[in-house]
């Protein structure tokens, strides 16, 4: 059970991602949109054809390789969970893996399947089989403006920050900022590891080198 357990807080956020991702798929349309918090947080419904933030492979197989990568990527932390507990690494650590390790097979999952059970794969796709696209649904709608000329790469240019993200990518993103901030605690373990420790012929070496104390003779 202690190896189980971090696979079952993984298999429990996958559980949690899908099903919302199904309640929204048949109860709100494409587009659709619902405010939450006034109109800074919305659910809405869109659907994600590539990676993160949109961004797409321009290549006939780049969806299918896109998606057998993310299946390699899924097993590989899979198979490093069960290294770092092993290892008897710090816990904290481990079940922040354990929240990417969700992350990635939630949205495996669309890209795997919902081309074929939800009917969501481009039209041009060569096979509805790993061409699904990644439902999307908690709408952050931060900040949108104009962006000062002096201001590098992006100055003269009208911005928005507006994430569009599923329970998957937001379990991704809450484990590596926990990595992150707390990597000192986390990683400290290993650091002491590190630092070699005095051999027995070393500490012998610092007792002869000791001088012995004379004591005056009665």
């Amino acid at each position: 059970m202690k190896y189980y357990k971090y696979y079952l807080l993984s298999l429990v956020v996958i559980i949690l991602d899908q099903a919302v991702k199904l309640i929204i798929h048949f109860n709100m349309e494409l587009g659709e949109e619902i405010l939450v918090f006034d109109d800074w947080f919305k659910i809405h419904y869109t659907e994600n054809p590539g990676m993160a933030f949109g961004i797409q492979i321009e290549w006939q197989y780049g969806k299918f390789l896109l998606t057998f990568f993310r299946l390699f990527a899924m097993a590989a932390i899979g198979y490093y969970i069960l290294v770092l507990a092993r290892k008897q690494v710090h816990q904290g650590l481990i079940w922040c893996v354990a929240l990417i390790l969700a992350g990635a097979i939630g949205n495996v999952i669309d890209s795997t399947f919902y081309g074929v059970f939800l009917n969501n794969a481009p039209a041009d796709a060569s096979t509805p089989w790993f061409h699904g696209k990644v439902v999307d649904m908690f709408y952050l709608d931060i900040w949108s403006g104009f962006v000062a000329d002096w201001v590098p790469i992006w100055g003269g240019k009208h911005l928005f920050l507006w994430p569009i993200f599923n329970i998957a990518d937001a379990s991704i993103f809450v484990g590596v900022a926990i990595i992150l901030i707390m990597q000192k605690r986390f990683f400290a373990e290993d650091k002491k590891e590190e630092i070699p420790e005095t051999t027995e012929v070393e500490s012998a070496a610092n007792d002869e080198s000791i001088e012995p104390e004379i004591k005056p003779t009665e």
